[in-house]
């Protein structure tokens, strides 16, 4: 049997694999379900159309980060699983079943004319908008700690409606819509490109807002956190990324207003980065906040051994798939229908 835990901190680097999993999911995903959010007010059909042409070519694939990291929870964090599930079951079942929605949305799409059209294209957005407003849901909810007694959830059932969950849900919308709006200035050209930069322009300034509302909210809820960022020498180390974060949003500013094309999208993954790692940083090392560690949930080495060694042989390979996907699917879309 695999363990090398003698040599390896297999539930650290666990996390870190769950930790890059969810990252690269947001990125990935969050274009897609930007474009959803922001399609009903494309200026046209035609818009429409290039939209999902852009995203047609990886929107599936992109959710197989989602199931890496679930699964990568389950099984290298079982605890963490069982507290966290029953917790937040409801907005994770209303999560899948917007996903779910705006792919049958997606399929139908292309298969109708007319009035059905237009109901299956609306269905897209508000499966991509409940998708979103959800899973800002569950990051609210973790970020401000879940209630436990036994080593299980003891909170109600409806804990996780709440005022400040609600609000990462709104902002997670923003930032999804804000990255699917850079991406289709990449992506789009014309009347399309046009709309997005200026959908892009507005939708910046709720970014910043909602990011500015967590950053504050997260100290004051917490006096571990507050201590954390605000005490010496951690201010000085930690001040770049609040420093870097409003630069890019000025960078990002500045490119939407200009003629370049894919820097706007490449500040939004680095604003979207600096943002994860603040997250990270302010709830290291739990994984169930404030409640149990990445050590005290983890699953036995030899587990977490031999689901190692095959992410080790799996992991790349995924990897290599979507890069080459990205690849042969570069370039400008149009709003001819090809899928």
């Amino acid at each position: 049997m695999f363990d090398f835990s003698s040599w390896l901190d297999l539930p650290l680097i666990w996390a870190g694999i769950i930790a890059a999993a969810i990252f690269i999911y947001v990125l990935l995903d969050g274009f897609d379900l930007g474009c959803g959010i922001l399609f009903p007010f494309a200026p046209s059909d035609q818009s429409r159309d290039s939209i999902m042409n852009s995203i047609a070519p990886f929107w599936d694939g992109n959710e197989t980060w989602l199931v890496l990291g679930g699964g990568g929870l389950f099984a290298a964090f079982p605890l963490a699983y069982a507290v966290l599930m029953p917790a937040l079951y409801l907005p994770v079942i209303l999560m899948l079943l917007g996903l779910i929605f705006r792919g049958v949305a997606f399929e139908f799409r292309f298969k109708t004319e007319g009035r059905d059209r237009k109901l299956w294209d609306l269905s897209f957005h508000i499966g991509s908008m409940l998708a979103a407003f959800m899973q800002g849901i569950i990051l609210g909810n973790i970020v401000q700690g879940i209630e436990v007694a036994q080593r299980s959830f003891a909170g109600g059932p409806l804990d996780w409606a709440n005022g400040f969950a609600l609000v990462t849900g709104i902002a997670l919308v923003f930032g999804y819509a804000l990255i699917g709006a850079t991406w289709l200035i990449w992506k789009s050209e014309n009347d399309t490109q046009i709309w997005a930069r200026r959908v892009a322009s507005y939708v910046t300034a709720y970014v910043l807002l909602g990011m500015a509302l967590v950053s504050i909210y997260m100290p004051l809820n917490a006096e571990r956190i507050q201590t954390l960022w605000f005490s010496l020498p951690n201010i000085l180390y930690l001040a770049p990324i609040p420093v870097l974060t409003f630069v890019a949003f000025l960078g990002l500013w500045r490119d939407i207003h200009s003629r370049r094309e894919l820097s706007p999208f490449l500040l939004t993954i680095f604003i979207f980065l600096l943002g994860y790692a603040g997250v990270i940083i302010s709830i290291y090392p739990w994984i169930v906040p404030f409640s149990f560690t990445v050590w005290e949930a983890a699953a036995v080495s030899t587990s977490q051994s031999l689901l190692l060694v095959g992410t080790a042989i799996f992991l790349p390979i995924i990897l290599a798939y979507t890069a080459y996907s990205y690849y042969v699917f570069r370039g400008k879309t149009s709003d001819e229908i090809h899928y």
